[in-house]
């Protein structure tokens, strides 16, 4: 009974195949579709229709077959053999040209000592010795000319036979010898349209996007890159993408107890012997803590975002991130730059983005584009809708920072031993933009962490909106067009006597 494929939804890891069929009398009480990929799940298979049958029975065979059973492959695997064929031919062809070559080549050898001498003594004819040299020269280049076309059309048959290798070897990734047959079993012979499904491994998806900015205009386009080494080609069929994970077998997490116990003493060395091969003690006994071991989180249908592209589309087998267009996100960006001229003297665009779509983002590989400017690619991270995020939009030139050491000073050790220094710098930050540029400045001081080395007087101009205690510091500048505005920064650092300062960079 043929019975094409109608549907598709692919999972994370997982496919659901959807086929039907149109069934008559004529047709008996049993119908079989064969050819199926050996590697669905039998526990997975689904029959369902409308009209007068009543189905009494699904039942799941398996066959093996001496040929691929996949009608592509058997295709392919034909070709090859014939190819084989070719090559072992002009393989054939190669060793007689080759031979033809060393068989001139010896006879020219060999005549020419025997016309040398014969020339010597008078005994031969000049006119005719030339003719008979010219006649193996003539034939020795011809052989030479057909052993070197065989040999470029051996290495030419060589390559195509090693590219159709490869197609074999992708297109038979799941079991090509084998295939499954779904019986369906009616109680009587009747008008219907049949319905079956089954879940096949070997097909995925994964998230990408292309991100647009614009002004402060963001558009988010999300494409499903869709594998599946399924076996059988997905014709033209509506194609659904979906987060969801469904699982054959489903738990409940439970916990066991999570037991705390002191460390036992080490054993002594007469101990060992009467502790060898004893049982492990149990957790509570003397022994160490016991962990719970989780399973696999559940995620329930309610939460599963599912994606239907607008037309159908057609996957082969073997296909590799297959690109189908999922949504278009149309967002506005909050434009800002970020420098840490400590790092180097670059300032660079960054939008903040909060996702106001009604679904939750997949994590993804993203190409970034500023206006009509490739920027890089980034990795999306899981984006819940009304959650921000950060998109690095490369370096702009019309942003100019600099960043100098204005003073600088180091004293030797006083009576006490104490050693000294000090270090200022002023960072310069100029808006060559047509617009107000919003500048973070990102900037640190020293921290200690030995008792010896102290910093202290730390100078701050203006203030900074943020210092934490590892001794980074943050300033938001808001600077007009054609303007510029100024950070400094000082510190001072004091040695106790007999401390080696390591770390200190200017």
């Amino acid at each position: 009974m043929d019975a094409p494929i109608t549907a598709v939804t692919v999972y994370p890891q997982q496919a659901r195949v959807t086929r039907r069929c149109h069934v008559t009398p004529a047709d008996g009480t049993r119908i079989e579709i064969t050819g199926l990929p050996v590697s669905l799940d039998a526990a997975s298979v689904r029959v369902s229709g409308t009209g007068d049958a009543l189905v009494t029975g699904v039942d799941v065979e398996y066959a093996q077959h001496a040929a691929p059973a996949d009608a592509t492959l058997r295709a392919l695997v034909e070709q090859r053999k014939a190819d084989q064929a070719t090559i072992d031919a002009v393989v054939d062809d190669e060793s007689a040209a080759g031979a033809r070559v060393e068989l001139l080549t010896g006879l020219a050898r060999r005549s020419g000592n025997s016309f040398a001498k014969a020339l010597a003594d008078g005994s031969a004819n000049p006119s005719r010795v030339e003719e008979v040299s010219e006649a193996l020269s003539t034939q020795l280049a011809a052989a030479l000319k057909e052993r070197r076309a065989r040999t470029t059309r051996l290495a030419q048959l060589r390559d195509d036979l090693a590219a159709l290798d490869r197609q074999i070897e992708t297109r038979g990734a799941q079991s090509e010898q084998d295939s499954s047959t779904i019986a369906v079993d009616l109680e009587s012979p009747a008008t219907a349209e049949i319905e079956l499904s089954y879940v096949v491994p070997g097909a995925s998806w994964e998230s990408g996007y292309d991100v647009r900015v614009r002004s402060t205009d963001v558009t988010v386009t999300s494409y499903g890159l869709v594998s599946q080494h399924t076996g059988e080609d997905w014709p033209e069929c509506e194609l659904t993408l979906s987060t969801a994970r469904p699982a054959n077998t489903v738990t409940i997490p439970e916990l066991a107890p999570w037991y705390l116990d002191r460390q036992p003493p080490a054993p002594k060395a007469r101990d060992l012997a009467a502790a060898y091969g004893a049982a492990a003690p149990a957790p509570g006994a003397g022994g160490r803590a016991g962990f719970a071991s989780f399973v696999a989180q559940v995620e329930q249908g309610a939460t599963a975002v599912t994606f239907r592209p607008a037309r159908p589309v057609a996957i082969p087998s073997g296909a590799q991130g297959h690109r189908t267009t999922l949504a278009q996100l149309d967002l506005t960006a909050d434009l800002d730059y970020v420098t840490a001229p400590t790092r180097g003297e670059e300032a660079y665009l960054r939008a903040k983005v909060v996702n106001t779509a009604d679904h939750t983002l997949r994590p993804g590989r993203a190409a970034v584009f500023n206006e009509t400017e490739f920027v890089g690619t980034t990795q999306l991270e899981l984006w819940a809708p009304g959650e921000e995020r950060e998109l690095a939009l490369g370096v702009d030139d019309r942003i100019r920072v600099e960043r100098e050491l204005v003073r600088r000073t180091a004293s030797k050790a006083t009576l006490s031993g104490q050693r000294r220094r000090e270090a200022e710098y002023r960072t310069t930050v100029a808006n060559h933009s047509p617009r107000e540029a919003v500048v973070t400045v990102l900037d640190q001081a020293p921290v200690s962490r030995d008792d010896s080395i102290t910093v202290r007087d730390l100078r701050t101009s203006p203030d900074p909106a943020e210092h934490t205690e590892l001794g980074q510091l943050s300033w938001r500048l808001a600077i007009a067009p054609g303007a510029s505005a100024t950070v400094s920064l000082g510190y001072r650092v004091d040695v106790a006597k007999g401390a080696e300062l390591v770390g200190w960079r200017e």
